[in-house]
């Protein structure tokens, strides 16, 4: 790499919804790169409460504050896309034992077929149990997330947890 080549690293996910762990993990990334793209993607395999563009949307602006760190959205293999932007890196959050199995799996293949280095950071300690699908949950039955995801989250989860309540009282009063 150039001395005049910049850094940057692609942190993917489907950030639904972004969380405090993933701004933990940006905040620190930025200041490993030079640029720090933030990649909305969606996974089939996982059920998604909030739309890609809404998505896409609370992530610019929680980021908003942030130097060099942007969101884009993409779609196909993460390799894929991290090359096609010029990426050096892939930027990985670690939580626990069970996430550095899976990411060094990951991080091994794209190395392999992809040539491109994946770089882990570790959660900070009060993050280490926060996940999305635990704060969809908390959500889903009227808890109180604020603790665990950006305060522009908050009001897209409440709109969106009370949409599903009330597609599932529809459901249930239709039987």
């Amino acid at each position: 790499m150039s001395k005049t080549q910049k850094r940057i690293a692609v942190f993917p996910g489907t950030f639904d919804p972004i969380t405090n762990g993933h701004l933990d993990v940006i905040k620190r990334g930025v200041n490993l790169f030079d640029e720090l793209i933030v990649a909305v993607g969606d996974n089939p395999d996982k059920s998604i409460l909030l739309n890609h563009e809404e998505r896409v949307d609370i992530i610019a602006e929680t980021l908003s504050d942030i130097p060099h760190a942007r969101v884009e959205s993409f779609t196909g293999l993460t390799v894929d896309y991290a090359k096609a932007v010029g990426a050096t890196a892939i930027l990985r959050g670690i939580r626990n034992s069970s996430d550095l199995q899976y990411e060094f799996q990951v991080a091994l293949t794209n190395r392999v077929v992809a040539g491109i280095e994946t770089v882990f950071i570790m959660t900070s300690t009060e993050y280490a149990f926060t996940s999305s699908n635990l704060i969809k949950q908390i959500a889903s039955m009227g808890g109180d997330v604020s603790a665990l995801v950006p305060p522009q989250v908050l009001g897209h989860i409440k709109r969106q947890a009370d949409l599903n309540k009330a597609k599932d009282q529809s459901l249930h009063e239709s039987e």
